[in-house]
């Protein structure tokens, strides 16, 4: 009965779907259309939903492996605890490039999309300038903390969800079916530029960095955290087709050479519609969905990297220590920004790269040691091994927790 009552009281799926596609979806999709101009719509859709289906499975592989840990262990404790210090420092070392290099990426893409908003203001403000300045912006709410983040981040939210629908209806209204399977084209030999197309997708599904977050949230009921994983990477794969639809089915294939050419940033993207539609009204919502799809990525990625930079220097919590955490943060990735400020389209492609390691090959090596370790395989039943000298029903979670309970 106690079960029942404490298992009635945990959050709704809902919230955590929102948080799986929150993570998801963001500045990263408007990547997708320019990567997936040379295999085109049908290819790319095949690739894209071949890779959702990898990501989820590596989630899945991860949430059970984490089950068997206390709440709060993340990718650090159990990578060293089951795969070694060496696989650790590989996968950390993954991790903070991954981080890093989309830190520089929002920050390429957020002077790009200011430039374009305060452009059609009549305001000359330099794609530098405003990068800049919007990065300082971004650096007080992460150094303020979390609270404040997420504060910010669920106006974000809310307004990307109301402009998301508003718009995608305005666009999928205009979809010409002959540029969306280019009826002037060859599509059978697109196929051979679908291998650019895996990084930027397997980007587009990363948030398995939330998984640790979500077995904490729902009390270790890895059930509901499962269907959250699962309806919130289906409700982003939705989305990410139907944004794909939209642009390529408003957007010639030849044209996209000319926004590739711009670096790809999201500025050229929302041209390249606003000038094919002629209407006004859906230029100035594309314009509002991709300046707040960008910041709440931003924050998000930023967040996280001021996180692992905290942990990883052992950097305390304090005003100053929270200071010099927010400079290492953000010192790199904005040099080099002020330096290459189209780099957005490369960072998104080398980042999914990065990511492999992290969250395709990791997730399934810590599941295949996770069995051996934590399991007997009795026929085709597997059997929770338990601790040596353990009696009765006392079912030992993993030799780390064990340890761990010995200790206290």
């Amino acid at each position: 009965m106690e079960t029942a009552v404490s298992a009635s009281k945990l959050p709704s799926i809902l919230w955590g779907t929102l948080i799986v596609t929150g993570t998801v979806v963001g500045a990263g999709m408007f990547s997708l259309p320019v990567v997936m101009s040379g295999a085109w719509f049908s290819w790319s859709s095949a690739i894209l939903l071949f890779t959702w289906l990898c990501m989820l499975l590596s989630g899945l592989m991860f949430l059970e492996t984490s089950l068997h840990y206390p709440g709060g262990a993340g990718f650090d404790t159990l990578t060293r605890d089951l795969l070694g210090q060496r696989w650790n420092l590989l996968n950390g070392a993954s991790i903070l490039f991954v981080l890093g290099i989309l830190t520089y990426a929002y920050i390429s893409a957020s002077s790009a999309i200011l430039q374009h908003t305060f452009a059609a203001l009549a305001l000359p403000v330099s794609a530098r300038a405003a990068g800049l300045g919007f990065t300082l912006l971004v650096a007080l709410f992460v150094w303020l903390g979390t609270a404040a983040v997420s504060r910010v981040t669920l106006i974000f939210l809310g307004a990307k969800v109301i402009t998301f629908f508003l718009l995608f209806g305005g666009l999928l209204g205009h979809v010409r079916a002959e540029l969306l399977f280019d009826a002037g084209g060859t599509e059978s030999h697109y196929l051979r530029y679908g291998w650019m197309v895996i990084p930027f997708c397997l980007a587009s599904f990363g948030y398995h960095g939330n998984i640790s977050g979500l077995i904490g949230y729902y009390r270790g009921d890895g059930k509901k955290v499962a269907r959250c994983l699962l309806l919130g990477t289906v409700a982003a794969l939705i989305i990410y087709l139907v944004w794909i639809v939209g642009t390529m089915g408003n957007i010639p294939r030849t044209d996209f050479i000319a926004i590739a050419q711009r670096g790809g940033n999201i500025d050229a993207l929302v041209d390249a519609l606003g000038n094919l539609l002629k209407n006004v009204s859906l230029s100035i919502l594309l314009t509002i969905f991709s300046t707040f799809a960008v910041a709440s990525s931003f924050l998000g990625v930023t967040l996280g990297l001021f996180d692992y930079l905290a942990d990883l220097l052992k950097i305390d919590n304090s005003a100053t220590g929270r200071l010099k955490t927010t400079l290492v943060t953000f010192v790199v990735p904005l040099s080099a920004a002020l330096i290459w400020p189209n780099g957005f389209l490369m960072a998104i492609g080398y980042a999914g790269l990065a990511a492999t390691v992290w969250a395709v090959i990791t997730p399934a090596l810590l599941v295949w040691r996770a069995r051996q370790r934590f399991f007997a395989v009795s026929g085709l039943a597997l059997k929770r091994r338990q601790p040596a000298g353990a009696t009765g029903a006392v079912v030992c979670r993993s030799e780390y927790y064990c340890f761990s309970a010995e200790l206290r």
